[in-house]
């Protein structure tokens, strides 16, 4: 059985039909084939599949596609805007916010989120704001120096 599903993702109108049991992460990543948004650990401790929902970050392997019906979905492919990085994907690169890379983009659409929510967040609050966020490699010292780098205004410097 398959029910149909509309929503808008990264802007765009997206029509569907999928099994009842389909996670928003699958839909994503195999019906839509955007793959930015990883799977970590399929239990939402990780937020590798961090997308935003109505402005609002939620951990995309813990929600049924038939959830998102009607829902505007932004995921790390439509947070850039004309060819132009996110600030805080800009920041990410330019502190070396990543390593293997796998969890940047569920901790770029988190840092988001958390900024949206506390534009002055002190070092403890982001790293508080962090801790649905798993990182293997990093330390977390560098995605919060891009945190604060994105927060402050601070343009990169010319790549």
């Amino acid at each position: 059985m398959s029910i149909p599903i509309s929503l808008t993702v990264n802007g765009k109108a997206v029509q569907a039909s999928v099994d009842p049991r389909t996670l928003l992460v699958q839909l994503i990543r195999e019906h839509l084939q955007l793959t930015g948004t990883h799977v970590g650990c399929d239990t939402a401790q990780c937020g590798a599949c961090t997308v935003h929902m109505n402005g609002r970050a939620v951990k995309a392997c813990s929600m049924l596609a038939v959830q998102a019906q009607g829902a505007s979905i932004t995921t790390i492919e439509g947070l850039s805007q004309d060819g132009t990085m996110h600030p805080m994907q800009a920041a990410f690169r330019e502190c070396h916010g990543l390593q293997c890379g796998f969890c940047t983009p569920g901790m770029v659409m988190s840092a988001v989120q958390l900024l949206a929510d506390n534009p002055k967040a002190s070092e403890a609050e982001i790293r508080e704001g962090l801790e649905g966020n798993i990182c293997r490699c990093t330390g977390y010292h560098n995605i919060v120096k891009a945190i604060q780098f994105c927060q402050s205004g601070a343009q990169p410097a010319a790549a």
